[in-house]
């Protein structure tokens, strides 16, 4: 198999079957609730591909959730460099987007686009599992149509 063919299967493999990271940085633990829930039976998520890993070095999508604290931003950074190419992040919840509530405290390092690039926002406090999910399926669609172009 040539280089090209195997990068050709490996895009159409990502695109048809996101495998997912949560990378929960802190906060009430609400969202991250929400996106276990988002990947039970009763979601069914996997109906859309979507597997959740337990290692960055797997991972296509960052889930992240809470807000960025100094104690876990270079670790947010580090596995955001472990993830392979091309890689996705989507914030999940108003405190991953903005820091919400934790913003004005001494350990808000900023919000997640601030410390690494993200690609898509649910927002929410904590956004239902529909959403995330909903979420997953038009980051997937957008990156579908900016590969095809």
């Amino acid at each position: 198999m040539t280089r090209e063919m195997l990068s050709k299967v490996s895009a159409w493999a990502r695109k048809k079957s996101p495998w997912v990271m949560h990378v929960p940085c802190g906060g009430c633990n609400g969202c991250d609730i929400e996106i276990v829930a988002a990947l039970t039976p009763r979601y069914d998520s996997e109906r859309f591909g979507v597997l959740q890993k337990g290692s960055p070095r797997h991972a296509d999508v960052l889930l992240v959730t809470g807000p960025v604290t100094a104690q876990v931003q270079e670790r947010l950074k580090r596995i955001y460099n472990l993830a392979p190419n091309p890689k996705m992040v989507v914030a999940i919840g108003n405190c991953a987007a903005t820091g919400e509530i934790f913003a004005d405290g001494y350990a808000f390092a900023g919000p997640l686009d601030k410390i690494i690039p993200v690609d898509a926002y649910v927002p929410g406090c904590p956004p239902k599992p529909e959403a995330i999910i909903d979420g997953l399926v038009k980051l997937l669609y957008k990156k579908k149509r900016e590969k095809d172009t």
